[in-house]
């Protein structure tokens, strides 16, 4: 059931920006979906905090901000540097203070400072830690990046799994709605649902090596996916989809066939 408010967290100044933007954001997500926010007592009630979320739909961040900004606790997503050079957009993510990631770039640094800078101060930051849209078949989690783990380990804050399901429903990721872009109709179910702090422990002490970033990776996307597990009432596949892999696998498989072609002639 959907709860307007978590009120063990009290009543923060958002600040009118902030607020702002709940305003134009949160009729959208009523006129779309039902809502069934769950895991809110997850949430760390002061201290900065990583969330660490699955991603299957580009409108995710809508139902994700909605959801986390209701528990009390507004936080600062990272995105596409491109979303900030949107005509509005870009300025209510910036007053909003969202944070831009400038991938393969002289600036890719700086969205790592400023997460730390922000968790520092005490605040919760989003990360998405597949890095794009999962392309997994059935939408589980993916492989996926080490930002989260490296900011984790470095700060020593807390990383909350967060899961959604049901905005594919709305906008199907990579064409997948049969043709259909986007399916407003019927109105749909999203349920966004938290779970325990995930247990970095035993990587505490350790230099941060490719391999504790790995290893601290895939532990975080262990936990989102028991938690994707628990609102789809369903066990995922024993071994996550791995996109390199996949691609390495199609390219071998384009260059035996033509191999094969070539044979025949």
């Amino acid at each position: 059931m959907a709860r307007r408010s978590n009120a063990r967290f009290g009543n923060p100044d958002y600040g009118i920006w902030y607020r702002f933007a709940a305003v134009l954001v949160k009729p959208v997500t009523l006129a779309l979906a039902t809502r069934d926010w769950r895991g809110w007592e997850h949430l760390p009630e002061k201290g900065g905090f990583i969330a660490a979320v699955n991603h299957n739909s580009v409108i995710d961040p809508v139902f994700y901000a909605h959801w986390q900004y209701n528990s009390g606790r507004p936080p600062r997503i990272l995105g596409k540097s491109s979303l900030f050079s949107i005509p509005f957009i870009g300025f209510m993510l910036r007053k909003t203070g969202q944070i831009p990631v400038f991938r393969e770039s002289t600036d890719a640094a700086e969205a790592f400072r400023a997460a730390i800078e922000a968790i520092d101060n005490g605040q919760c930051v989003q990360f998405y830690p597949e890095g794009t849209l999962t392309r997994d078949p059935e939408l589980w989690p993916m492989t996926g990046k080490s930002g989260a783990a490296r900011v984790a380990l470095m700060t020593g804050a807390p990383v909350i799994p967060v899961a959604h399901w049901g905005a594919h429903e709305i906008i199907p990721p990579y064409g997948r709605g049969g043709g259909a872009k986007y399916r407003p109709f019927p109105r749909h179910k999203v349920i966004v649902s938290a779970g325990p702090a995930v247990d970095l422990s035993k990587y505490q002490g350790q230099e941060i090596t490719a391999q504790v970033l790995r290893d601290a990776t895939d532990d975080i996307l262990a936990a989102i996916t028991e938690v994707l597990e628990g609102i789809r009432g369903e066990k995922a596949p024993a071994e996550r989809y791995d996109m390199r892999r996949a691609a390495r696998e199609r390219a071998a498989a384009a260059e035996a066939k033509k191999d094969r072609a070539e044979g025949g002639r």
